[in-house]
């Protein structure tokens, strides 16, 4: 992994790419950012942004959503998906924050991950963007941009986690998460858009993987620069035809599932 004073130059660099990052969750307190994350799950947050008005308004706070019942709150949520799972699990949080908090989300991991359907994740944004405690969330977007660019290395969000809040002060988590997240649905897409990248020259993945590619592409029986066929009298890349030499092997760059 990149050291600790590249991965906040990286950091900065990305947030000057994509300036006032921030959740793209609509919420006014505590309370609505909880009940938006988690039913983003499985969903966007443009899809969750027009189900919550409503939403809200009926259930204002943890006890109204306390008295819900599932008949009556999944026609509500329908549109996010897992409208059943994402009901009850609402339900049996706001009930959980009455009886356990007096109504109100707590402001620590412990007691948040406690909650039904509160991961790390959901607990991190609600920690970093509506309490003021540092958190790191690590999705799907930020686990695929901090392995290509070399600043996390592992498919495990909670390693994840811990290696970037190694790497980066506090004050940089929620920045972090949010930067990559941008990041991840605008240009480090599954299909990247490296030529949009503001770090592509601190990537790993760009450099061996994107820009040996665009070495080595040629049209069939081509020429390189020079004039010559690409490789040797049989055409074949250097390295032989089982490919390059194993240590700059692409595969072993890695890349987060989606």
């Amino acid at each position: 992994m990149k050291p600790s004073k590249t991965a906040r130059r990286i950091i900065d660099t990305l947030a000057q790419q994509h300036p006032g990052a921030d959740t793209e969750l609509h919420y006014a307190n505590a309370f609505e950012l909880l009940v938006a994350t988690i039913l983003s799950a499985q969903s966007t947050d443009a899809g969750v942004n027009l189900v919550t008005p409503a939403l809200f308004k009926r259930y204002p706070d943890a006890r109204a959503l306390a008295k819900a019942t599932s008949a009556e709150l999944e026609p509500q949520i329908l549109s996010t998906g897992f409208f059943r799972q994402k009901s009850k699990a609402l339900i049996g949080m706001a009930q959980r924050l009455v009886a356990d908090h007096d109504g109100e989300v707590p402001a620590d991991m412990e007691k948040l991950t406690t909650l039904p359907g509160v991961g790390r994740k959901t607990a991190n944004v609600v920690l970093g963007h509506a309490l003021g405690v540092p958190g790191l969330p690590v999705d799907r977007h930020v686990l695929r941009v901090s392995n290509r660019i070399g600043i996390a290395e592992s498919d495990d969000p909670v390693k994840v986690e811990e290696q970037l809040c190694k790497a980066l002060p506090k004050e940089m988590w929620t920045l972090a998460s949010d930067v990559q997240i941008l990041h991840g649905r605008r240009v480090c897409k599954p299909k990247p858009l490296c030529d949009q990248c503001s770090v592509r020259d601190d990537c790993d993945y760009f450099r061996l993987v994107v820009t040996r590619e665009r070495r080595t592409r040629t049209p069939k029986g081509g020429r390189g620069p020079s004039g010559q066929r690409r490789g040797g009298p049989s055409g074949e890349r250097r390295g032989g035809p089982s490919g390059p030499p194993k240590k700059n092997d692409a595969r072993k760059v890695r890349t987060a599932r989606r």
